[in-house]
């Protein structure tokens, strides 16, 4: 594949030749007058950046006489981000429109609390009932109405390594857990860490996909539907494998920076695998240079083969946004063809749309697309498409004291006091 500067070069000059030669856009009159401030608040810093920066070049381009503020909150997965936006939501200070993860993330948190404007009318006018899935928009809606507009699909339970290093370890990707320890005893052996881990956030990625592979797909979706208990036997089973697996990841987990930092791990050959989701991939092309299969590879997360478990990032339009009009330019931006084809190649995750076109992508994005349409499709507890924020927010704390105490019975209650709790609260 050819590298992303050059994708995203490719795409912006094909679009301005089209408006030159044509004289028609996909931005409206209306959006060419448009003038004054648009405030993007976002995670995507560091090496999720490139992805950003595209999104706001292209709606530079078409929006001149706007000045964009990238109010950008660097921190995985959103942690530091979240907190800073609770205060300016609850302050009366809104950016135009911010970051979310599509689903119980957003739902669950402002649109309770009537802080967010339905996007039903927009929806429409795009025609986004037709090139989004049914049940992605499902995701969004609730109340009979729509929250929010998807820029791409994740994939979280996914498992990378370096192929060259496994090869010289004389190990293979493990499919089940099981086989994972056998192979992480040869590695240690070797000196190798097994599994690479990073901050809080990123052990709950990984007991996420723990979680699917001992409940399976039905399993897992009824534990957060309240359907099943964590007190369960197949929960606690789940948790019994999770701390196992911690004994064969690096023990100063707690202290690296993101999961990033975990990563660098597996291209410095200190580590052998890393379970997360799948911006790795933009960071292994964009930040490491390493091209999809002879650079970097990937499978299933170990016992998920044939599960697509899946998060969205989307943005909405908070109530009393500043600068409404130049917020739905965005929007509208973030839900257009180019726009989601300009974005995606470079964050490695895949278009929301159905119609993307798929030759821009990488070999894994090809292959994420395809496995998006025939796996069976899960949410991400993680990032926020099956629990809200206010599960989220605590349950990382849990999973950290359970590395340390190790005590199933304990920690699998006070999962169910969570979630009993958060339940109560709707």
């Amino acid at each position: 594949m050819r590298t992303s500067k050059r994708i995203l070069s490719a795409v912006i000059a094909l679009m301005l030749a089209v408006i030159a030669l044509t004289g028609q856009s996909t931005v409206s009159a209306r959006n060419a007058q448009l003038s004054g401030k648009l405030e993007i608040f976002s995670w995507w810093a560091g090496d999720e950046a490139p992805a950003l920066d595209a999104l706001l070049s292209l709606y530079k381009t078409q929006n001149p006489n706007v000045e964009v503020i990238n109010a950008t909150v660097a921190g995985g997965s959103g942690v530091n981000a979240k907190a800073v936006l609770k205060t300016r939501m609850l302050g009366g200070t809104p950016p135009d429109s911010f970051q979310v993860h599509a689903g119980q993330e957003l739902i669950g948190t402002w649109v309770v609390a009537d802080r967010m404007e339905p996007l039903d009318d927009l929806f429409k006018s795009e025609g986004w009932d037709k090139t989004f899935p049914e049940g992605l928009t499902a995701l969004l809606s609730s109340d009979g109405h729509i929250w929010s507009v998807p820029v791409n699909i994740h994939r979280a339970n996914l498992m990378w390594f370096i192929p060259d290093n496994l090869k010289k370890w004389g190990v293979e990707a493990p499919k089940t857990w099981d086989e994972f320890f056998v192979v992480a005893e040869k590695l240690k052996a070797a000196g190798v860490t097994p599994l690479a881990l990073g901050p809080a956030w990123t052990q709950q990625h990984l007991f996420e996909t723990v979680l699917i592979s001992s409940l399976g797909a039905q399993g897992y979706t009824d534990l957060f539907a309240g359907k099943m208990k964590w007190t369960d036997d197949k929960v606690k089973a789940a948790f019994t494998t999770y701390a196992k697996i911690l004994t064969y990841t690096n023990t100063d987990a707690n202290a690296l920076s993101d999961w990033d930092a975990a990563a660098a791990m597996l291209v410095d050959g200190k580590a052998a695998f890393q379970v997360m989701g799948d911006w790795e991939a933009g960071w292994f092309l964009t930040k490491q240079k390493l091209e999809p299969n002879t650079g970097y590879g990937w499978s299933a997360a170990p016992g998920t083969e044939g599960t697509f478990d899946m998060l969205s990032d989307s943005f909405g339009l908070p109530k009393g946004a500043p600068d409404r009009d130049n917020a739905l330019a965005w929007l509208k931006l973030l839900g257009s063809k180019e726009g989601q084809d300009a974005f995606n190649p470079l964050k490695g995750s895949i278009a929301a749309r159905l119609d993307s076109d798929l030759s821009l992508y990488s070999v894994y994005s090809q292959s994420a697309a395809a496995d998006w349409k025939s796996n069976v499709i899960v949410g991400s507890l993680t990032h926020g498409a099956i629990a809200p924020e206010s599960f989220t927010g605590k349950s990382p704390d849990l999973l950290v004291a359970f590395a340390q105490s190790g005590d199933v019975d304990a920690t699998t209650a006070a999962f169910q006091e969570l979630a009993d709790s958060t339940t109560a609260a709707k």
